[in-house]
């Protein structure tokens, strides 16, 4: 439930004051956006673009509204980077085969729904990244685990002070804000800012490919 702070907000302490009304809301939002850690986001689009170049597989996964966003993250880095005959992400949602988590759900526990599908897929130095705006979900910290100790790298997506997930993390961007949906709301902002600083890269890569070719088509006359 939505409340209104006691204490009076100073620039030093600056948190969004809840109201009604979409224009309250989005200045929530406003506020929140402009505290956003950017450095650290453009590490995790550093990380994934090493994993593209790598061909190493991105694996993807999260509870309610941050398993869409993992599925939407999927669909993005899988069908929106294609570009011109460059390499494409190896990159898999594991929200999105339902047989397979609720046969681990109702045969094991709920919480090894993601860890268990890593078990037969993850190598070493792959990517796994968690979404959770608690930070604090079994399933997802069981995943992050079973990551660490296989060597993968572990980057997270979460809100309100990190949780559990924190400390798995070797890049876990916290959304500095306690309420959910403004999280919710930034989670896939920020998936999107990451999503189009790797489309631009490869476009980069597709540009300085033509002018290589040009130029070899040039000095064969």
């Amino acid at each position: 439930m939505s409340t209104v702070p006691s204490k009076k907000i100073t620039k030093a302490n600056a948190q969004p004051v809840e109201g009604s009304g979409a224009e309250a809301y989005m200045q929530q939002v406003s506020e929140v956006l402009k505290r956003l850690p950017f450095a650290l986001v453009d590490q995790v689009v550093d990380a994934l673009w090493n994993a593209y170049c790598e061909d190493r597989t991105v694996f993807l996964f999260g509870n309610g509204g941050s398993a869409a966003l993992a599925s939407h993250c999927a669909c993005d880095l899988g069908k929106g980077t294609i570009m011109n005959g460059h390499r494409r992400f190896r990159v898999l949602a594991l929200t999105d085969n339902v047989p397979l988590m609720t046969a681990w759900a109702n045969d094991a526990s709920y919480a090894d729904i993601f860890a268990e599908q890593l078990r037969g897929f993850l190598r070493k130095d792959d990517v796994v990244f968690a979404f959770s705006a608690s930070g604090n979900s079994p399933n997802v910290l069981n995943a992050l685990t079973l990551a660490q100790e296989t060597g993968a790298l572990t980057m997270g997506l979460t809100g309100f002070e990190g949780g559990k997930m924190k400390s798995l993390c070797e890049l876990c961007v916290v959304i500095p804000s306690e309420n959910m949906q403004v999280i919710e709301d930034l989670h896939l902002s920020v998936s999107h800012s990451i999503f189009t600083s790797l489309r631009a890269r490869i476009a980069d890569l597709t540009s300085r490919r033509h002018l290589t070719v040009a130029a070899s088509g040039r000095r064969s006359f």
